[in-house]
């Protein structure tokens, strides 16, 4: 059994705007939340934290400036996803050589490649670097289901580190895990999904709710890895409705909305992103209220 790149609860950390410019100022007080609360891998230019917007130059300096913080106390696993295979293997070279400590690269989107292409894709990446190199199914946003005899076959290849299964079929994490068993690391990538994929065997999440509860995220994944799935489940089901508001609109609206509510300003969302509907934040900040007596 491979050991996987990290367990438990990796956080897909949003990046924080002022002016429509990177604050690296509340950047590196989100990773000290992250840091004091038990946290122990963050993505940072994936989904959450924008990386269609971001320009290579701005993904590269994220990287460097999340790294010198962090030091060794925080894996940095870095967004390096892109639907041109040159393009990605580019970024994910840059991304090794300037310190990540693994890769998150989402399947190619719009493309629509067949599962010969999407072989070749992820193959011709992994093999580019020297680091780990995590898949990211996301097929909600790009128009893809990654087959499960594609996993099959990447799996044999050695920095090839697992899978983020973020589609919202849990039937897909027992195949997963029925056709490439324990050598292949999989991690939740629904957070409404975290307690029932790890009972499954997944080896943790990478979340969006750890952005503004890292320490609860972090309390309810560890329960369910060591088995106490009665506390687990209690916590699943009481953060249940706030992880609803967190996907009321496309995320990272609400998130960012959410982490201003908490004390942390990050800014709106690059356009075309826009700003949170006013009774998607009244409902978020009622959520929080329940749970953080956020006011």
């Amino acid at each position: 059994m491979i050991k996987p790149l990290f367990t438990g609860v990796c956080t897909a950390l949003v990046t924080p705007f002022s002016d429509d410019t990177i604050d690296y100022g509340i950047l590196r007080k989100l990773l000290q939340f992250q840091i004091d609360s038990g946290i122990k891998a963050v993505v940072i230019s994936g989904t959450t934290g924008e990386a269609s917007t971001l320009s290579d130059q701005e993904k590269i300096e994220l990287l460097r400036e999340s790294k010198s913080f962090v030091d060794e106390q925080l894996l940095v696993i870095a967004g390096t996803g892109s639907n041109n295979t040159k393009h990605a293997i580019s970024l994910s070279k840059s991304a090794e050589d300037n310190g990540a400590d693994g890769l998150l690269v989402v399947s190619p989107y719009y493309n629509k490649a067949t599962a010969a292409g999407l072989i070749k894709h992820y193959t011709a990446i992994a093999q580019s670097v020297h680091i780990p190199v995590i898949i990211y199914n996301v097929p909600s946003r790009t128009g893809v289901d990654i087959p499960v005899e594609v996993y099959k076959e990447l799996a044999k290849i050695e920095n090839i580190a697992g899978v983020k299964e973020a589609s919202t079929d849990i039937n897909k994490i027992l195949k997963i895990r029925s056709v490439c068993g324990s050598n292949f690391p999989v991690w939740s990538g629904n957070d409404q999904m975290t307690v029932p994929a790890i009972s499954l065997g997944c080896k943790g999440t990478i979340s969006v709710m750890s952005n503004i509860l890292p320490a609860l995220t972090k309390e309810m994944t560890d329960a369910a890895l060591s088995g106490d799935y009665s506390k687990a489940r209690e916590i699943q089901m009481r953060t249940y409705p706030l992880c609803e508001s967190l996907f009321s609109e496309v995320n990272p609206i609400p998130v960012k909305a959410a982490m201003k509510l908490i004390g942390y300003d990050c800014g709106n969302c690059r356009l075309p992103l826009s700003e949170l509907s006013n009774d998607n934040y009244d409902l978020l900040k009622k959520q929080l209220k329940n749970l953080l007596d956020c006011k």
